[in-house]
């Protein structure tokens, strides 16, 4: 297994400038890690802006693919529908605006302690590991280039087109960023082989809070692989 930190979260690999965030050169990472490691093609798992990237390259490089786990964040088309049509995703996604403000959304983000921060994991993210998340990002440097992610972005991410590998997408019902509008479209965007895997009253933070449900969901799409 490899678990890289994506582009930004980690010193050496922080490059500064919006310019320097967007999706091309987020895929373009994997398929530079992929061909750094020998590997054609490997089972690809995201979570949020991780399944974002995933979601990208299945689309994009499908030979790179063998099966994705997409985690939280739906088929990039499906978020997109959603942002535009459903009124419960609008409000959950109203953050994004305060993310894209320069300099303001640091300040914000960090100020007492990074309060607000700590706020977002809520009370379930066990707090040794809120407090890791809080060192990382609290790094010089670290929150503007986390934050340049979503200020590369643009309206093209939902125009994304089908994936047409193996997936699995799992959801939470309990996640504040995600509404159901868009979990429930994922699959038709897939066209290929699809699981939904919804785990009932599961905060955004699937990772750190259900890793063993999560583990499960992998393994068992990884060990279905038809490809």
């Amino acid at each position: 297994m490899i678990a890289p930190n994506q582009r930004g979260y980690c010193a050496g690999a922080r490059p500064s400038g919006v310019d320097a965030y967007t999706t091309d050169e987020l895929v373009g990472d994997v398929i530079g890690l992929l061909d750094a490691l020998g590997l054609t093609s490997a089972h690809i798992v995201g979570h949020d802006w991780g399944a974002a990237v995933a979601w990208m390259l299945a689309a994009t490089f499908p030979d790179r693919v063998r099966t994705l786990t997409a985690v939280s964040v739906p088929h990039l088309a499906a978020y997109g529908w959603a942002l535009r049509e459903d009124s419960d995703q609008q409000k959950r996604a109203s953050y994004i605006d305060v993310f894209r403000q320069k300099g303001k959304a640091e300040h914000l983000l960090l100020e007492n302690d990074a309060e607000r921060l700590r706020a977002m994991f809520g009370t379930d993210v066990p707090p040794n590991l809120v407090d890791e998340h809080v060192q990382a990002l609290s790094e010089p440097a670290a929150m503007t280039a986390a934050l340049n992610w979503y200020r590369a972005m643009d309206a093209d991410l939902g125009n994304l087109g089908s994936v047409r590998v193996p997936t699995t997408f799992v959801w939470s019902s309990g996640d504040m960023a995600i509404g159901r509008a868009g979990a429930d479209r994922c699959g038709e965007f897939v066209e290929a082989p699809y699981r939904f895997v919804e785990l009932d009253g599961v905060s955004h933070w699937i990772p750190e809070v259900a890793p063993e449900a999560l583990a499960d969901a992998i393994i068992a799409q990884a060990s279905v692989d038809v490809r």
